[in-house]
């Protein structure tokens, strides 16, 4: 319907144009949906727009465009609102022609080729393998998992990627930390990982030399156990990791492979069951063992992006807008983690992808700049990469905030807030706010059977709507009726109408927006309108013509619930 009263308005400029009276018609005609039911279905700000070209006031730009409408039936009434909108309404069959649409087209009502087949590789997630997800990684999982989905459902080709970081000192800090738990000391450093998974992997080692080598570790590990003994535990904990390379030898790359690879396939199997995919896991590592890491510094360093300063080098990424320069080699040769997003970027560039978009915690805010300079001193064009970022998720369980630290192992992981809410749940909750709000996600709220949950408000809409299908099947004939979409003319029927028609708009929007909450704000305002019409009439009445009416209605209720729950990644279940 939509559609088609763009292309009424298209005519209508077309002719002002050919009157002289507009210069040209514009590329797209903004029409939105009417959230007054007393200003129509649709309102266009189209004379507001155009009233400069048209060297009128937008009130009389706006009755010319009126005057050269076509004739059609499906506009029923145009009334020209405030400074120049125009509010459309329209008749109940162009209305109503939604459901024959949704019910034909079933799992790609909505879909569109807006994207027409560009390929984007989105990057999301990619925590370091240093220990489980825990719920700050969840909000990045669903809202990467949902962004994809959208983009795939409006004709991008989208590839989903997670960068693991499995080079560099926190995986050192992460085997030592293994193998300190593994001969069972009780002077762990306070900045090695300390949660229980620790133990478990530790556990799996079988042929370190014990005591011995924990003594020659620990022996000469410089500037004491930690802050509160007076020294530096930064440097302390540089220097177990010297010491266990250097006296376990072979041994040490073992500890550190399985600490890496038992996370790792943790994190998978954790993102599979929460019901997020990915084609491609990248590794950084391979970045240093193909050499690129290095080659791409000494290609910047080749073409003057790079300089030399106390023994470090240094990227000049304040010429490209960032507010100063970034070390890329430290002192002692060895490479940042700059250094591997650089040569990172350089290799997706390279893939030929027509856009990129990172997911990146809302602390990586500072990374935009530099990131981007990175880009364009290599000579891409950094408009191509996108990079959205996802505030932090605060998690609540009996009105008080529970603490989270990966370093103490004081932390809820992702499995078990799937455990006591369900995948459900946290895949709605976690897209429920814009990506860049806080959220705080109430365990108490996303566990209970109210209506106040708006996972469960959803689902129930759909499960009441089966449940009204079954006993239609159970007490009447499967005999097709026609239905007479006429028949729905009471408030609660245009209101649901209504709703049925902002669907295609609504997944658009969040597509094109990078914003899942739209859509689920949309399937809880759509919920919202089924209730309603289910607790003020009956649908399985003895008129048969109504009753076929009625059901053809929720029948495409349903299906959109599910269309719409089914990119958020929620279930859509029958019985409840």
């Amino acid at each position: 319907m939509k559609e088609q009263l763009q292309t009424l308005l298209k005519q209508s400029l077309e002719a002002l144009v050919s009157e002289n009276i507009l210069s040209e018609v514009p590329k797209s005609i903004r029409l939105d949906h009417s959230k007054d039911k007393t200003h129509g279905d649709f309102a266009s700000n189209i004379a507001l727009v155009l009233s400069k070209q048209a060297k009128c006031s937008p009130q009389k730009l706006a009755q010319q465009i009126i005057d050269h409408l076509p004739n059609s039936g499906e506009i029923v009434k145009t009334e020209i609102a405030g400074p120049g909108f125009i509010n459309f309404f329209m008749s109940q069959d162009s209305n109503t022609a939604v459901l024959d649409q949704i019910l034909e087209q079933a799992v790609d009502y909505g879909c569109s080729d807006i994207g027409k087949g560009q390929s984007v590789l989105l990057e999301f997630v990619s925590a370091n393998p240093t220990g489980p997800l825990h719920v700050g990684h969840g909000r990045g999982a669903a809202y990467g998992a949902t962004v994809a989905n959208l983009l795939r459902a409006v004709g991008f080709k989208v590839d989903s990627e997670y960068y693991v970081n499995d080079a560099g000192r926190q995986m050192d800090i992460l085997a030592t930390s293994v193998y300190l738990r593994y001969v069972e000391t009780d002077k762990f450093p306070d900045n090695g990982y300390k949660g229980d998974y620790i133990f478990d992997i530790a556990k799996q080692i079988d042929n370190a030399k014990k005591l011995d080598i924990f003594t020659d570790v620990c022996a000469d590990a410089p500037e004491g156990q930690s802050q509160k003994d007076g020294g530096d535990k930064e440097k302390h904990i540089d220097g177990l990791i010297a010491n266990c390379k250097r006296l376990l030898g072979d041994d040490y790359k073992v500890i550190f492979d399985l600490a890496i690879d038992q996370i790792l396939a943790g994190i998978k199997t954790d993102l599979a069951e929460f019901g997020v995919e990915y084609q491609q896991w990248f590794s950084e590592q391979s970045l240093v063992d193909s050499g690129l890491s290095k080659t791409t510094v000494e290609a910047l360093q080749a073409s003057g992006h790079i300089y030399e300063k106390d023994g470090a080098l240094w990227f000049k990424t304040t010429d490209f807008g960032d507010e100063k320069d970034r070390v890329v080699v430290r002192d002692n040769g060895i490479h940042t983690y700059f250094a591997s997003d650089i040569a990172y970027h350089l290799e997706k560039f390279e893939r030929g992808y027509d856009k990129m978009i990172n997911i990146w915690g809302a602390d990586h805010h500072g990374y935009i700049a530099r990131v981007k300079a990175s880009v364009e001193a290599l000579g891409h064009n950094s408009d191509k990469l996108e990079i959205l970022l996802v505030q932090f998720a605060n998690l609540y369980r009996g009105g008080k905030k529970v603490q989270m630290s990966t370093r103490s192992g004081s932390f809820v992981t992702l499995e078990e807030l799937r455990n006591e809410v369900g995948n459900d749940a946290a895949r709605f909750f976690y897209v429920l706010r814009k990506s860049e709000q806080h959220m705080d996600f109430d365990l108490d709220l996303a566990k209970s059977k109210t209506n106040e949950n708006p996972v469960f408000y959803i689902q129930y809409a759909h499960a009441r709507i089966c449940s009204v299908l079954k006993q239609a099947d159970e007490k009447f004939s499967s005999v097709s009726i026609e239905p007479i979409l006429s028949l729905l003319d009471n408030e609660a029927e245009l209101a649901l109408v209504k709703e049925l028609n902002r669907y295609k708009d609504t997944l658009q929007t969040s597509a094109l927006n990078y914003e899942p909450h739209v859509l689920a704000y949309y399937l809880r305002d759509l919920a919202g309108s089924f209730h309603s019409y289910y607790n003020s009439c009956e649908f399985l009445v003895d008129d048969v013509q109504l009753r076929s009416s009625r059901l053809l209605l929720i029948k495409s209720v349903k299906q959109l619930l599910s269309n719409g729950l089914n990119l958020l990644g929620v279930s859509a279940p029958d019985s409840m």
